[in-house]
């Protein structure tokens, strides 16, 4: 199987030992996104729904990069600290689907990496 690392400098660098995206078979992998601001490093504070519209700015970013859009997702994974954001954050996430949107889950999870209040991973094709 041939596999492809995606990378670009407009989304967030990856805080630990992965990569932002893998393209196999022609199946995009994007690793789950944090709110973290690709031009600082830093971490994005604020609400729930800028958090959430950073993190779909560099989902976008990454499928970019892979020569994708939204259009091409599949599948998303939204986990969040607090299932009382959930309609803040779906209102952001489905805006930046058009027409049908993909497949998806949404869980409540104790804690996120740097304990963010959201991250999302898609699948695309």
């Amino acid at each position: 199987m041939e596999k492809e690392i995606i990378k670009t400098d407009k989304a967030a660098q990856p805080v630990g030992p992965y990569n932002q995206a893998i393209k196999a078979n022609g199946i995009l992998y994007v690793s789950g996104q944090i709110p973290l601001d690709p031009e600082t490093g830093e971490l994005l504070k604020g609400d729930v729904q800028e958090q959430t519209k950073m993190v779909m700015k560099n989902m976008g970013a990454i499928l970019e990069a892979a020569g994708m859009d939204f259009s091409n997702v599949i599948k998303c994974s939204i986990f969040i600290s607090d299932m009382n954001d959930f309609p803040k954050i779906n209102e952001i996430y489905a805006s930046y689907f058009k027409g049908e949107p993909p497949a998806r889950e949404t869980v409540q999870v104790c804690a996120l990496p740097k304990f963010v209040d959201v991250e999302i991973s898609c699948i695309a094709g």
